[in-house]
C-alpha cells in the first residue's frame, strides 16, 4: 500500500505495520490507523504517520533512551482493550514537541502512547502519576527533569 505524506513524500507501507487506533490519537478522532516509523536504532526519536492523513505526523520518542527512571503501570482497561498478554508484545513512546529553539524539545510523559505490537493495537493514555507532566525536557538532563515534574 502506498500513502502520500507531507514529512516523507510517497511511502511504502506494509498493511501488517498498521497500528489501529480504535478511538483515534486525542484531537484527530477519526485518523485511527497509524505506522510507526522509526528513525534509527541510534535515535529515540521515530515519527507515529496517520495512513488516512498524509498531512498528519507525530514525533515521538522512546522514552527509556532518554529517562532512564520512566516508570508507569499500564492501567487493567487498557490492558484488556488492547489485548496484552506479555510485556515484550508492548511498545512505548511519547509526543515530542519541537519549538524553534531545538534546545528547548520537550515530551509529554504524562500521556504515553501504548501499542501492543502483536495485536496491531494503540492507544494513547493519561497517567494519573504526578510525578510526570506533559512538558519535560528530551536534551539536558532528562532524569532531573523528572524528579522536578517537568517544566
Amino acid at each position: 500500500m502506498n500513502i502520500e505524506t507531507v514529512r516523507f513524500g510517497n511511502i511504502e507501507i506494509e498493511e501488517d505495520k498498521i497500528i489501529k487506533f480504535k478511538e483515534g490519537i486525542p484531537g484527530f478522532p477519526e485518523d485511527d490507523k497509524f505506522i510507526v516509523i522509526l528513525n534509527g536504532e541510534d535515535t529515540p526519536i521515530s515519527f507515529l504517520q496517520s495512513v488516512k492523513n498524509g498531512d498528519l505526523s507525530f514525533v515521538i520518542l522512546n522514552p527509556f533512551k532518554v529517562y532512564k527512571e520512566y516508570d508507569f503501570e499500564i492501567p487493567e482497561t487498557v490492558q484488556k482493550t488492547l489485548r496484552i498478554e506479555k510485556v515484550e508484545d508492548v511498545m512505548i513512546f511519547n509526543m515530542v514537541t519541537i519549538p524553534e529553539d531545538m534546545k528547548k524539545m520537550t515530551a509529554n510523559l504524562m500521556a504515553p502512547i501504548v501499542i501492543n505490537i502483536r495485536e496491531k493495537l494503540g492507544k494513547q493514555i493519561i497517567l494519573e502519576d504526578a510525578k510526570y507532566g506533559t512538558k519535560h525536557y528530551v536534551l539536558g538532563d532528562a532524569e532531573q527533569d523528572i524528579e522536578k515534574g517537568g517544566i
